[in-house]
């Protein structure tokens, strides 16, 4: 939400060239209570900036207007909408898919393709990422990234669950439960592949008002 309303005021921030040795959450509740606890940020996020969407794409114009629609509301609708993705998965077995009737074949094997083309490119962006990360050891469970990630739909449904019925509430997540870092290893950060340094670009004078509060 910051970085948003920095972006409106036209400033430009970009991430810093370093590495946050943050313990990970591994456990499946304490993990899917973390997830939607983003997730719900993501949405609200969305929902108190498109209040105006005429306003906010003429402060951020059309390409950042439309990544705004990518970061917060794909990210959140990604996992949601997830189980009709799965629906497809009754065909390999002989079971007609509703949606087969209405598309045709054509557009059905098109999908299909799509389907599997980003799959591959997800399994091949981690496994990039675990070996230009320096940590090699991590190639073994790309493979069950497909299945890892079923939890961050759980995560989805609860984060609009308490959207709707309990807004202000936030999920904490508890830490100190791995093994600490070696010291060694907290001042060796992993290779970095294109990530640039910190900075906060000034903008031109600016004549858009401040934005109203909005509690989130």
């Amino acid at each position: 939400d910051l970085g948003l309303r920095l972006a409106r005021h036209g400033y430009r921030t970009e991430l810093m060239h370093t590495a946050t040795f943050e313990e990970a959450t591994a456990r499946p509740w304490p993990w899917v209570r973390q997830r939607s606890r983003w997730l719900k940020g993501f949405l609200v996020t969305w929902c108190v900036h498109m209040r105006r969407p005429a306003r906010l794409w003429s402060e951020l114009g059309a390409l950042r207007f439309l990544g705004v629609q990518t970061l917060f509301l794909a990210t959140f609708s990604q996992f949601l909408l997830a189980p009709l993705l799965w629906s497809f998965w009754v065909m390999p077995f002989g079971i007609p898919h509703p949606a087969a009737d209405v598309l045709g074949q054509g557009v059905m094997l098109a999908l299909i393709g799509l389907f599997v083309f980003a799959e591959v490119l997800n399994l091949g962006m981690a496994a990039y990422a675990a070996l230009h990360s320096g940590r090699p050891g991590l190639l073994a469970f790309v493979p069950v990234l497909p299945v890892y990630f079923t939890l961050a739909t759980a995560a989805a449904f609860k984060a609009l669950a308490e959207f709707v019925m309990a807004p202000f509430y936030w999920d904490k997540t508890q830490h100190g439960l791995s093994p600490a870092l070696p010291s060694a290893a907290r001042h060796t950060a992993p290779k970095a592949v294109g990530v640039p340094r910190a900075s906060v670009t000034p903008p031109p004078p600016a004549t858009v008002p401040p934005l109203a509060s909005t509690g989130s």
